[in-house]
């Protein structure tokens, strides 16, 4: 087995577990706390609106605002460490066929392999820093993932023609 798809496999493999024991713990952990302060904050801020109290709906609005957005923010964290841990070992699983030379194809390898990790990263950074870095860790993320794709897809097609001509 070359060693770029041994890096998708394996590196597919690990990301997967890695992506479901974050779920586990998330599940078990937090998400109970998440759901509840959730609910909360938008009956506080129904309660409150029917009391013609503005301010304290408002800041019950705004509470519920910033926990959604740390719930949406860790279920798209796992769920995208798991998504993305598949995509690599489908493509893993027919990367021999890619038409490129052995050391493009370890570097495409490495791009994707270091594109699922860092994107879902850069998610996972934005509950804890509201600020550029990291939705570019984000973006570059998710880059590195396209690009490192329409390249594979690239060899692919190559491979596909070259056999049509033979």
């Amino acid at each position: 087995m070359i060693g770029a798809r041994r890096l998708l496999l394996a590196g597919g493999i690990v990301l997967a577990l890695w992506g479901m024991g974050y779920g586990l713990w998330y599940a078990v952990f937090a998400e109970h706390q998440a759901l509840e302060e959730i609910g909360a904050s938008l009956s506080t801020a129904f309660s409150s609106a029917a009391q013609r109290d503005a301010a304290q709906s408002g800041a019950a609005l705004l509470r519920y605002k910033e926990s959604k957005f740390i719930y949406d923010r860790q279920v798209d964290v796992h769920s995208h460490w798991i998504g993305l841990a598949m995509v690599l070992i489908v493509v893993g699983l027919c990367f021999d066929r890619v038409s490129f030379s052995e050391r493009t194809k370890l570097w495409l390898a490495v791009g994707l392999f270091a594109g699922a990790c860092v994107f879902p990263l850069g998610v996972l950074f934005q509950i804890y820093n509201h600020g550029p870095l990291p939705r570019v860790l984000a973006i570059s993320g998710s880059a590195l993932e396209i690009g490192s794709l329409c390249l594979i897809a690239l060899g692919l097609a190559r491979s596909q023609s070259s056999k049509s001509r033979s």
